[in-house]
């Protein structure tokens, strides 16, 4: 049985040109607010308007304050509190709601309108739970559950990855989602947002159990995917080899139809060069811009602390050689590896050979290196002593308050995350207070989805770009994601304050489309 959960109703997605993504220059998304295309009539005309005849209740009765802070603060409250009247279960999805609004209050004290658009983000467009039954080795039959959020349509198809873990529900992919909405909104595309998954866990599995488990989850989210609809690509536990076996099943459901449904794919058959380093590489082009920006420095002698040690991680390292940094750390569930000069490219690459041995730990990289040191139960940010950057490429809510102080007493002056929001908001504070530049993830991490809207433009052309070509395509979409935030802060905030700007940017971008949309 399937159960299908329609949240609200959606208008039917428009197609969508891949061929002119590059055409528009930084100005197309508005930097300054107040020339943004929103603010131009930010009162809608008859039905469609974001204003409800009565809303008095989302304030608790009271009138708003005249003071803009405090009516900034009024109104963050208050989006926050229908997401918790709605979903106060979903810890992870009230997480990033609060602190995207909280980036919103001067918007939302300059005008209601903002609040309201804000509200109408809130409620993804559809919501499918499917059961994914599939046979394990032991002929035992065994059962899983299988999500896809489609959050907002508003500037393209739903985009997003699909993870394999278990701890995936529904809070999760929201979360996911949600932050995926804004991120997308950042890169330039014409992309919306969406996640989803199963609490499937890879570990442990043979390559039949994982292929049959790929197979049945693709026969049951069919039904609501396509190339101009929705575009799912890997997260964790998801890479080229469950793509393959995705995208296989997708051409057995659909008469053998070769299309862009999924990206991820290999090179050698529809997939884009630079996608498995984009997320790594991505960041670090970020870091660059933003260092250079805001501090006058270049990366190049920094010591860098990494923590996971999976493509994102060992990718951003790979990068961070190109130009002349030095990670010095690497990251798993059981603990950190250090090498206290640094990993060369053959000590990089020795680790990703062993990472590439299914089951394999840092453990198993310690024992053939004799220069690195192994600190069970550790994360790298209290392993260091002196550390310029850092990378946090793990998971959500690893660097937590004591781990930002340890990094500003150790010299940290860079912390941008690779993961999906894996800095907790006490410790964003701490670090922002330190005089830290912080890169946040839909920012910083978006380098992933943007190759995944190129292999989406090369699909559509049935052409394959360089690797050279892509590359550079990459670098200039992480620099102008930078500028974005960057100018979105200054207007708002301050020029360093980039999880504002990125959170600020990504919003006005989504709102004018629902503006323009109607009410859908």
């Amino acid at each position: 049985m399937q159960t299908t959960l329609l949240v609200l109703l959606i208008a039917s997605c428009p197609a969508h040109a891949f061929t002119n993504l590059f055409s528009s220059p930084r100005a197309s998304v508005a930097l300054n607010a107040k020339q943004n295309a929103f603010s131009r009539d930010l009162r809608f005309k008859g039905a469609v308007a974001f204003r409800p005849v009565q809303e008095t209740s989302y304030f608790e009765g009271s009138e708003l304050s005249s003071d803009k802070k405090v009516r900034a603060q009024q109104l963050v409250e208050a989006a926050v509190n229908v997401a918790k009247k709605r979903d106060g279960d979903q810890k992870l999805f009230i997480q990033t709601v609060t602190e995207v609004a909280t980036s919103l209050g001067p918007l939302f004290a300059e005008t209601e309108e903002y609040y309201f658009a804000f509200k109408h983000m809130l409620e993804p467009e559809q919501l499918h739970q499917f059961r994914v039954p599939w046979v394990d080795d032991a002929g035992r039959t065994r059962v899983q559950r299988g999500f896809r959020v489609q959050f907002s349509s508003a500037l393209g198809p739903y985009k997003g990855g699909l993870r394999y873990h278990p701890s995936v529900g529904v809070d999760t992919i929201k979360f996911l989602g949600f932050e995926q909405v804004f991120k997308n909104a950042l890169t330039t595309l014409n992309l919306g947002g969406g996640k989803g998954g199963s609490d499937f866990d890879p570990k442990g599995k043979s390559e039949a159990e994982i292929m049959r488990f790929c197979q049945s989850f693709m026969t049951a989210l069919e039904p609501y995917i396509g190339p101009n609809r929705d575009v799912p690509a890997g997260d964790i536990g998801v890479g080229g080899r469950e793509i393959g076996y995705l995208f296989g099943q997708y051409k057995r459901l659909n008469q053998g139809r070769f299309e862009g449904v999924l990206t991820g794919k290999s090179a050698d058959w529809g997939g884009s060069y630079v996608r498995p380093e984009a997320t790594g590489w991505g960041c670090v082009f970020f870091a660059e811009e933003a260092m250079r920006d805001l501090k006058g420095e270049k990366i190049k002698n920094k010591r860098c602390a990494l923590s996971g040690s999976g493509n994102v991680a060992t990718f951003a390292a790979q990068q961070l050689l190109k130009l002349g940094a030095v990670p010095v750390t690497f990251s798993d569930s059981s603990g950190t590896i250090y090498e206290p000069e640094g990993f060369t490219a053959e000590k990089l690459d020795l680790l990703m050979k062993v990472k590439a041995i299914r089951g394999a730990r840092l453990t198993d990289y310690a024992a053939k290196s004799p220069s690195s040191t192994y600190h069970a139960s550790s994360r790298p940010w209290c392993v260091v002593e002196n550390i310029d950057l850092a990378f946090p490429c793990a998971t959500q809510n690893e660097l937590d308050e004591q781990d930002a102080s340890s990094l500003i007493k150790a010299g940290c002056t860079g912390v941008f995350e690779g993961a999906n929001m894996p800095t907790t908001p006490g410790a964003v504070e701490i670090l922002e207070a330190g005089g830290c530049v912080f890169g946040p993830a839909k920012a910083a991490n978006a380098g992933g989805v943007a190759v995944s809207g190129l292999e989406m433009a090369q699909n559509a052309q049935m052409v394959q770009w360089t690797e050279a070509e892509v590359e550079a395509k990459l670098r200039a979409i992480m620099i102008e994601i930078y500028h974005q935030c960057a100018d979105c802060a200054e207007t708002y905030h301050e020029r360093s304050a980039l999880k504002e700007g990125a959170n600020i940017a990504g919003f006005l971008k989504v709102a004018a489309a629902l503006r323009e949309q109607g009410a859908v």
